[in-house]
C-alpha cells in the first residue's frame, strides 16, 4: 500500500495549486501525508489487528484531525461515525487499497470494500468507487491485463474509461466526488508504463491531486510493483513511526 501513500504525499502540494503538465517536481518542502494516508493506514491496521473499520477510522481520524479531512468527514470521525453516512465523495476510494491486497476472493473484496466505506461514505456512488478501486487492486495484483481491468470496471461501476488523460486534462477541474475522480484516476493508471508515470498523469489533471494520485498509485503498485526505492524513501521519511510499523507488518503479511 506504499503506492497509495506515495501518491498522496506527491499530490499533497498540488491540490491547492493545480498543475496541468507532467514535468513537475515529485517532492517539495511542503510534501506531506494527508487524510488519504491516515485512513489507508487505519484500514491496514484494522485488517492486521481485527476489529471494526469504523473504530479504526475514528481512532486514526481523531489522532490526526488536521490531516486534511473534509469538514463533514472530520466531524463524523470526531463524533464516532455512529449515524448512517450518505456521502458520494472519493474518501472511501482513496483509502481502500489494503482491502484489495488482503483478500483472495472477488466477492469478499467487494463486501469488505463496502463495509470499509459505510462509516463515512454510504451513498451508492461512494461505495461503488471504493469497490471499484479495491477490485482494481485485486485484479491487478493477480495479473489481469489492464484492458480487461478497464472492461470489468466499466461493466461493474458504469464508468467511462475510454477518454484519455490528454483529452480530459484541459477542462478537468477539482472534483472530490467518487464519480468525478475515480474514473480519472483509473485512466491515469491505464495509460502509464510505470508507477511514476501513473502518479504524474493523475496529478497533471489539476484536480484533487492527492486523492487522484493515491488511487492511481495504489493501482500502479498492484500492477507494476512498489515505487522506486528513492521515491519510497522520500515518502517514508515523512511518515510517523507508527505508520511505518503498520506498513511493514502489512507488507509482510499480505504483499
Amino acid at each position: 500500500m506504499i503506492g497509495a501513500i506515495a501518491g498522496d504525499v506527491i499530490g499533497s502540494v498540488y491540490e491547492g495549486r493545480p498543475v496541468k503538465r507532467t514535468d513537475f517536481p515529485l517532492f517539495l518542502e511542503g510534501s506531506r501525508f494527508t487524510d488519504d494516508t491516515v485512513l489507508t493506514v487505519a484500514l491496514a491496521d484494522c485488517l492486521l489487528s481485527g476489529g471494526s473499520y469504523r473504530d479504526y477510522l475514528c481512532r486514526y481520524g481523531q489522532a490526526y484531525p488536521d490531516a486534511g479531512f473534509s469538514s463533514a468527514t472530520r466531524r463524523r470521525l470526531l463524533q464516532g461515525a455512529r449515524e448512517p453516512a450518505n456521502s458520494l465523495g472519493n474518501g472511501a476510494a482513496m483509502r481502500v487499497s489494503p482491502v484489495g491486497w488482503a483478500f483472495d476472493d472477488e466477492e469478499v473484496v467487494k463486501a469488505e470494500a463496502e463495509a470499509s466505506a459505510l462509516p463515512t461514505h454510504g451513498h451508492p456512488e461512494g461505495i461503488r468507487g471504493a469497490q471499484a478501486v479495491a477490485l482494481g487492486v485485486f485484479w491487478a495484483r493477480r495479473g489481469v491485463d489492464r484492458r480487461e481491468i478497464a472492461r470489468r470496471v466499466e461493466s461493474f461501476a458504469g464508468y467511462d474509461l475510454g477518454t484519455s488523460i490528454a483529452e480530459l486534462r484541459p477542462a478537468y477541474r477539482f472534483d472530490a466526488t467518487a464519480p468525478g475522480s475515480v474514473p480519472q484516476a483509473f485512466r491515469a493508471f491505464l495509460e502509464a508504463g510505470d508507477f511514476e508515470e501513473a502518479v504524474r498523469l493523475a496529478v497533471s489533471l489539476g484536480g484533487d491531486a492527492d486523492t487522484l494520485a493515491a488511487i492511481a498509485g495504489a493501482l500502479a503498485e498492484a500492477a507494476c510493483g512498489p515505487p522506486p526505492a528513492w521515491i519510497a524513501d522520500e515518502v517514508r521519511r515523512r511518515l510517523p513511526t507508527g505508520f511505518l510499523d503498520v506498513i511493514e507488518r502489512f507488507g509482510q503479511r499480505y504483499l
